[in-house]
């Protein structure tokens, strides 16, 4: 895929994502990136993640780093980058709880610059499915 047409898909995926999740169980807002990954389990949604094996990492500027494996509708997390994750997500902290509460569309932060996406974009499509932002 060439970079247009993999910025259109994400762009297009996070576009139904957001219609996606208006359907999804009320996520509670954040106060902090630590408070997002103790609380990953309750905002995680085991039916939309059947079938998806991943490990993704968030470096999260100023807030830390987390490694979030997905294994066929389980998920897990722990402090720390893995050797060889299958995305990565950078960006800072303040803008990832701005992210994770809605209040700032992945679409916007990615074509800003504000998200920066490396790995399987496949993947990364998918993530908004079983882990919804809270609604603003």
């Amino acid at each position: 895929m060439t970079r247009t047409t993999t910025l259109l898909a994400l762009l297009i995926s996070v576009a139904v994502a957001s219609l996606c999740c208006a359907a999804s169980p009320k996520m509670r807002r954040i106060e902090s990136c630590q408070e997002y990954f103790d609380t990953i389990k309750a905002r995680f949604i085991p039916a939309q993640a059947r079938g998806v094996h991943a490990t993704v990492v968030y470096d999260l500027e100023g807030a830390g780093t987390w490694t979030v494996t997905i294994a066929d509708g389980n998920i897990a997390v722990q402090p720390g980058a893995a050797a060889a994750p299958t995305v990565t997500y950078k960006m800072k902290g303040a803008d990832f709880v701005q992210l994770a509460n809605g209040d700032l569309n992945g679409a916007k932060a990615f074509l800003t610059r504000k998200l920066k996406v490396g790995g399987s974009m496949e993947v990364a499509q998918k993530m908004n499915k079983f882990l919804p932002p809270a609604s603003p």
